[in-house]
């Protein structure tokens, strides 16, 4: 027997074979939600009915992949992080779309899926940008099963490429003495003095303001992060951090040319692309430190956090003053200077504890 709701509300009832279905009308057609029991299908019934409401259900034997793509992405505007947006907008634009967008959505398959992800390893494309479509993709036909537009994630059944872990390039002390004199009398000389002795990333040194400098206290306030031209917050609560200034980075900063609200910033005081920086002067400084042109402005980053580890600065300081959201990161990616310290903590036990007058009959 039916259970019957209002007009508009659909209806529940109970088949043959003991399951429950729920039945209501979307786009001038009938669509059904099935469950064990009546309790179950009345709740995906309303949350189904709320959807149609909100214009969420559409009809998915018209619908392509590319349709969909652009609908999920102003579904979630506002629900992430505008960089995590950002990520999902250039996948569905310059990836998904050109090679499976005109596929009806609910005839994706795992097997053009799979194809797709090889066609992108043949082309050049790295594991780890693949990886970062596949999240796109998985996430938005996670939400199209939801919105009952397909019956299964296909992505579920694919196997994505597994990135190997980059090892890291990290400056010695000689080579970054040498970058900083190449960049000397630079108008950007200040940033790479910051980078190589705060360890900041390079969108949160873009991103400072005036405001986040105390030149009294020698600290800075890291508060957001410049991604391709657009400042936001940082993702992690951990990432809003203050970070104590040296007097080599605070001197810089003291003689730095004010000409606008950015520290760092064009001559007519816009924010600074970081494309055009990586390839009009971050090259040539390589060039002038004779430093290996495959350097990244990131290896600064770990150039300075080996530097004070290798110092004897406790990991959790280092830790704290990267931004990561836990001292476990700060081990797993600086495991290769832990042996080294070892070999210290070792060695300063011996002088601690160890008495000589007890070894006098072994010399």
């Amino acid at each position: 027997m039916a259970g019957r709701r209002g007009k508009g509300e659909g209806s529940i009832y109970r088949r043959k074979d003991g399951r429950w279905v729920g039945q209501y009308e979307a786009d001038g057609k009938r669509r059904y939600v099935y469950g064990k029991t009546r309790k179950s299908v009345a709740g995906m019934l309303t949350k189904a009915i709320a959807d149609r409401d909100a214009g969420l259900v559409f009809d998915s034997k018209k619908l392509t992949l590319a349709e969909y793509l652009d609908r999920w992405l102003d579904g979630i505007w506002g629900t992430v992080h505008p960089n995590t947006w950002l990520g999902h907008e250039i996948n569905v634009r310059v990836h998904l779309k050109p090679a499976l967008g005109q596929v009806k959505l609910d005839k994706l398959t795992a097997l053009q899926v799979q194809s797709f992800y090889r066609r992108k390893l043949d082309c050049g494309q790295s594991a780890a940008s693949v990886l970062k479509i596949h999240s796109t993709l998985s996430k938005a036909l996670k939400q199209a099963v939801r919105y009952r537009l397909t019956p299964t994630n296909v992505c579920t059944d694919v196997t994505p490429p597994r990135p190997t872990k980059a090892e890291i390039t990290v400056l010695t002390t000689e080579q970054l003495k040498a970058l900083l004199r190449a960049a000397e009398g630079t108008n950007l000389y200040p940033l790479w003095v910051l980078m190589s002795t705060t360890g900041i990333r390079i969108g949160e040194a873009l991103g400072l303001r005036w405001e986040d400098l105390d030149m009294d206290a020698g600290t800075l306030r890291i508060g957001r992060t410049l991604n391709r031209g657009v400042p936001s917050q940082p993702k992690t609560l951990s990432s809003r951090r203050t970070v104590k200034l040296s007097m080599l980075a605070t001197r810089a900063l003291r003689q730095h040319e004010k000409k606008g609200a950015w520290i760092f910033c064009t001559n007519r005081g816009t924010c600074i692309n970081v494309n055009n920086l990586r390839n009009r002067t971050w090259k040539q400084l390589l060039e002038r430190a004779e430093l290996p042109s495959s350097t990244r402005m990131h290896d600064l980053r770990h150039s300075a956090a080996t530097l004070l580890l290798s110092r004897g600065v406790p990991v959790k300081v280092v830790s704290e003053m990267l931004g990561h959201a836990d001292v476990s990161i700060t081990l797993s990616i600086y495991a290769h200077v832990l042996p080294d310290m070892q070999s210290a903590t070792a060695a300063a036990m011996d002088e601690a504890l160890d008495d000589p007058q007890s070894h006098k009959d072994e010399l």
